[in-house]
């Protein structure tokens, strides 16, 4: 479905707009008005960033320094040089990486992740029986419940204690290694989430090498395969038209970003708020640059060329950079951090090492293979399988996602019966804007981001097939949700969608037509559409379609014309491929 060009010109009507006129707008006003008012700020402050910047350099770095003290031959802090790029320093900032996250202090942490009262899950959620979960076998006794009991705590506990254990050793030694690698596998089976925290297509996958390539260092050639393929596919992932508004997006909220550029990432703003050229060709720089690494990398191990080396470095140094430097959404910059820090210690300083050196273990070279390209290249074709995570579909804005429309009848309240380690967002928000219209306000501009990045086109169809009237529901991300009643969230669709929905209902016991989950499922490698579902909690799937992205390439991010109307009365009939 197109839209028509506007008949006349916005610009004597830019933002700010008062609260008031935005809460008292019909919805499909207010997106618009929230999207413009977006556009014409610079969201992030370097002020805002400084909290997160101090998090990773005094508490993640810091920590990391810290372990590394235990260090057989540690020469004392202010001798850089002899420590942080040796082998064993390498090893703890990937079981680091591991612990922090399972700990709940990345991904999804903090107020830029809208958890502004309790700033994480983690273990907060995972260490205490009786929070929600999603097992891998559901219905299978002890350790298929949706709810946690001791088995499922003791052993995310035991897994976090030994991955201390590992960090404080003078020597990171397989014997040490094994009983976490097994019992991150563990931890997956009890709940699926765990498995997608630990990261496993990365930090698990590595630390496999470390364990069983670990006679003649063989795991940095393990290391170095696990680097390449996650720059490969990332890069694979963004041949979508979606990467433009991630840029789009992304580069509007960048503290870092020069202001006189901003306006030139739209194509004509505020009338038309797509992305520009000028947005396209940055996103193909990207691309060109991530595709690129792997193989500058791999032509200087094949040639011994030190300044091809040097380029390869830098363009990946340069890239991460880049990446952590402009807010992403989920603020993944922990991992960016790891990438460069991992790629100056693997490439730059192990030249002598090569990729091709694993082939002297074909077992173990095979099973990393399954996991580095077998994985994602079924999750690329059929993304309804697999997670981004494993599928390294990272940061493409091509994601998985729902939406959770809760009536407004107090139907929320019903999420008080679960345990969970916050409130829901709203709540949360009512402690810092305690005016209620502009805490109205405030709901509508959460939405933005699902709007303005092209992957958003599908609800213009889904919207309208959920509800009769979009007016009488509150909008809730399942990022939000999920990060909520789940302890964690990452861009991980499938984790807050119907299976969630299907482990809470029977304790929250919502009635018909309380709550809809509509759930849009990522585009397909080459496939020109995303398809999409509505569940009621109560009485589950009740529409589905799949949209054809090429008829929105021209349609603004609000929804407008049937559209709009069909919101306020439920009768658009979704277009079918």
């Amino acid at each position: 479905m197109g839209q028509k060009s506007f008949e006349s010109s916005l610009a004597n009507d830019l933002p700010p707009y008062e609260p008031q006129r935005i809460v008292d707008a019909p919805f499909a006003e207010r997106i618009r008005l929230a999207c413009t008012m977006w556009a014409d700020s610079s969201p992030n402050r370097p002020s805002v960033m400084a909290l997160y910047w101090g998090k990773y350099f005094f508490v993640l770095i810091g920590l990391w320094a810290f372990w590394c003290s235990f260090n057989v031959g540690y020469p004392g802090f202010f001798a850089f040089s002899e420590w942080t790029f040796t082998p064993e320093a390498f090893k703890k900032a990937v079981v680091w990486s591991m612990a922090w996250e399972l700990f709940g202090f990345g991904c999804g942490w903090g107020p830029m992740n809208a958890r502004f009262d309790k700033w994480f899950g983690g273990c907060r959620h995972f260490a205490r029986p009786g929070t929600i979960k999603l097992p891998l076998f559901r219905g299978v006794p002890l350790i298929g419940g949706d709810t946690r009991n001791l088995l499922d705590v003791s052993l995310y506990v035991l897994c976090q204690l030994l991955l201390i254990r590992v960090l404080i050793s003078p020597e990171v030694t397989p014997e040490l290694l094994l009983p976490c690698f097994v019992l991150v596998a563990v931890n997956g089976i009890l709940d699926k989430t765990l498995f997608l925290v630990a990261r496993y297509e990365h930090y698990w996958v590595v630390m496999g090498a470390m364990i069983f390539a670990a006679a003649g260092d063989l795991w940095i050639a393990g290391a170095m395969l696990t680097w390449s393929f996650i720059w490969i596919w990332a890069a694979v992932s963004k041949w979508n038209g979606h990467f433009p508004s991630v840029i789009m997006f992304m580069m509007n909220n960048g503290p870092f970003f020069p202001k006189v550029l901003k306006k030139r990432l739209f194509k004509s703003f505020p009338d038309d708020l797509r992305p520009s050229g000028f947005a396209e060709k940055m996103a193909l720089f990207g691309h060109v640059s991530e595709a690129a690494i792997p193989f500058v990398l791999l032509a200087a191990a094949l040639t011994g060329n030190p300044w091809l080396l040097l380029g390869g470095c830098i363009l990946f140094t340069g890239f991460h950079s880049f990446i952590g430097l402009n807010n992403p959404n989920g603020m993944p910059v922990e991992w960016n951090i790891l990438m460069i820090y991992g790629g100056w210690f693997l490439f730059w300083l192990h030249p002598e090492v090569s990729i091709l050196d694993m082939a002297a273990m074909p077992l173990l070279l095979a099973a990393m293979l399954f996991s580095l390209v077998a994985v994602p290249l079924f999750g690329n074709f059929f993304p309804a399988k697999v997670s981004f995570l494993p599928s390294m579909r990272y940061y493409a804005g091509n994601w998985a996602y729902n939406i959770w429309l809760v009536e407004k009848n107090g139907a929320i309240d019903k999420l008080g019966r679960l345990k969970k380690a916050s409130a829901p967002v709203y709540e949360q928000l009512k402690e810092y804007v305690e005016d209620p219209v502009e805490l109205e306000a405030a709901k509508t501009v959460m939405c933005v981001s699902r709007f303005m990045h092209f992957e958003g086109r599908p609800l213009l169809e889904a919207l309208p097939a959920a509800v009769d009237d979009i007016e009488e529901y509150d909008w809730y991300e399942g990022e939000l949700m999920g990060g909520m009643i789940l302890g964690w969230n990452f861009g991980d669709g499938h984790l807050n969608g119907h299976q969630l929905l299907r482990a809470i209902q029977p304790i929250c016991e919502f009635e018909a037509g309380e709550l809809r989950v509509i759930s849009v499922e990522s585009q397909p490698l080459f496939d020109p559409t995303m398809h999409w579902r509505v569940y009621d909690a109560a009485s589950g799937p009740i529409a589905e379609g799949k949209t054809r992205l090429e008829e929105y390439k021209g349609h603004q991010p609000w929804p407008a014309g049937d559209v709009a109307e069909a919101l306020s009365r439920g009768t658009i009939e979704p277009s079918q491929a």
